[in-house]
């Protein structure tokens, strides 16, 4: 594990010690929970990026096509 020293706006660590004490987790939880999730995001919009680049309006008529043409229920009309 690593240690990182941190500087933060007074304001920004009191907004973040009360929302981890609110949660019972300490400052250094709620920061690695809080990176990881943007992380995440990044890494979950570099990967749909990517998989855009593969996209292809045929193969998305091609998988459109194997949906039934059916009237949508009551409940899903718009």
């Amino acid at each position: 594990m690593s240690t990182i020293s941190l500087r933060l706006p007074d304001s920004l660590h009191e907004r973040i010690r009360k929302l981890a004490k609110k949660d019972r987790i300490s400052i250094n939880q709620f920061a690695a929970s809080a990176l990881a999730e943007k992380i995440s995001a990044l890494e979950t919009e570099d990967y749909l990026s990517q998989r855009a680049k593969r996209a292809s309006r045929a193969k998305f008529d091609r998988a459109l096509s194997k949906v039934p043409d059916v009237e949508p229920e009551n409940r899903d009309k718009i």
